[in-house]
């Protein structure tokens, strides 16, 4: 295995000894500028492992790891996959990760969503029999050279599995994209969010590489070719608008909740709630799913819970799954909070959605209608840790500032926000990589 780990450019220009004049190597006969030496210093380096030198620790990690873990055990899985995804990136060549990075990614995501449009997953999800490339085209009425083709990028990149010549079985990716509220993330992707990504470094060139401040003068705008904000765009485009909702009511499918015992001290908020009293509004709770989380998990807490959102999206929350012992509210938190002296003021995944400046009118008009010594504000959002950010938090980082503007907040970035509010934080509470704390704010 080559060790690059060390290696530097300079030690590349010494060969054999000999000297260098005027930036000249003449070993061996041979004469060489400075930057050919560089090109093959760099050739050399782009197709040898990326970190050779971690790669004995990380083989043993895997494979004591492999050896113990649970497969059913949330931790155990999670440590032998970002060990196992180490790994990759370790004895992966640059030239390897270029390929991976520009080739299959995008077209696996073109893969899917051509797939999930065809109801391919559907098909091939109704039972263990393998199906063949020419079923699957007659089922869908598509060309068979064309679902080949799908077919085999999708197994070739690990979405099902192949049984024989143009022959292929699910898989547990494939069985979750059978359903609409899995498979609408593709289309939710092309539709609101990834050309607003793609447009990104282009809008910060021209930004003078600013950090982006303005969520109607951003990449976003770019890349969807619009002077909407993003909430004003999902306006006009309901189909959207309804596939956003459902990936995010999966993105926190299977990970841990605030509410979960062990996690925040719910019952630490029951005290002085009367039953008419308002135990917890959800402040831009969109279809109401943690008020409904809450209610079956805490079926005895005292007290009223109240959904509060636009107006469209408290129609749609109504017409859903919504408990029925909730109150839906139609509210903009740019407005006057109408519910005063509330035990808890409740936001998941709002702040992130806006700037600072936003933030802070959003957060003062909830502090104007706290009743000190009782009430709280509980912002469920991810905090980035100084080192070691998980990588799906970094990623929702660079989205949240390609089309919104903003950004997932580091904690000495959340002491400062809220502290500018006039609230300070009494405590964060976090689980696991990847999941949202709990912020836990006072008047300050």
């Amino acid at each position: 295995m080559t060790d690059v780990a060390n290696l530097t450019f300079s030690e590349t220009t010494h060969t054999n000894g000999d000297s260098h004049t005027n930036g000249t190597n003449h070993a061996n006969g041979d004469s060489q500028t400075n930057e050919d030496l560089q090109d093959a210093f760099v050739d050399r380096v782009a197709t040898s492992a990326n970190t050779p030198e971690l790669v004995p620790g990380l083989v043993d990690q895997v494979a004591s790891l492999g050896k113990v873990a649970s497969l059913q055990d949330h931790t155990d899985r999670t440590t032998l996959l970002e060990a196992a995804r180490s790994l990759v990136y370790a004895l992966e060549t640059p030239r390897e990760a270029m390929i991976r990075y520009c080739w299959s990614q995008a077209t696996l995501y073109a893969s899917l969503e051509t797939a999930v449009d065809l109801g391919i997953f559907a098909i091939l999800s109704k039972d263990e029999r393998p199906k063949s490339a020419t079923e699957l085209a007659n089922a869908t009425c598509a060309d068979p050279v064309l679902i080949a083709r799908i077919l085999k990028h999708l197994c070739a990149m690990g979405v099902i599995l192949e049984t024989g010549p143009n022959e292929y079985r699910r898989t547990g990716i494939s069985i979750s994209l059978s359903l609409q509220r899995y498979s609408d993330a593709y289309p939710c992707m092309t539709n609101c969010i990834t050309s607003g990504v793609l447009a990104l470094p282009a809008q910060l060139k021209k930004d003078g590489y600013a950090n982006p401040a303005n969520g109607k003068e951003c990449a976003f705008q770019r890349g969807f070719r619009t002077d909407l904000h993003f909430f004003e765009f999902m306006k006009e485009n309901p189909e959207a608008a309804s596939q956003f909702n459902n990936h995010m009511s999966v993105y926190h499918q299977g990970r841990p909740s605030w509410m979960d015992v062990g996690f925040y001290d719910v019952p630490s908020l029951f005290s002085n709630v009367a039953r008419d009293d308002v135990l917890l509004v959800d402040v831009g709770g969109s279809m109401g799913h943690d008020l409904s989380e809450f209610r079956r998990k805490w079926s005895d807490a005292p007290g009223r819970l109240v959904l509060q959102d636009l107006p469209d999206v408290v129609t749609q929350a109504k017409a859903g799954q919504l408990h029925p012992s909730i109150e839906a509210m139609e509210h903009d938190f740019f407005t006057e909070q109408p519910i005063k002296g509330a035990r808890a003021y409740y936001m998941h995944s709002v702040l992130h959605d806006w700037t600072d400046d936003n933030c802070r009118k959003i957060l003062k008009g909830l502090v104007d209608v706290m009743k000190p010594g009782h009430s709280k504000v509980l912002i469920n959002e991810n905090v980035i840790p100084d080192t070691n950010a998980y990588w799906e938090t970094t990623s929702l980082d660079i989205i949240m500032m390609a089309d919104f503007a903003s950004t997932e907040r580091t904690e000495a970035h959340w002491h400062q926000l809220v502290g500018s509010a006039g609230l300070k934080i009494t405590k964060i509470w976090s689980a696991q990589k990847g999941v949202e704390s709990l912020i836990e704010c006072e008047l300050a």
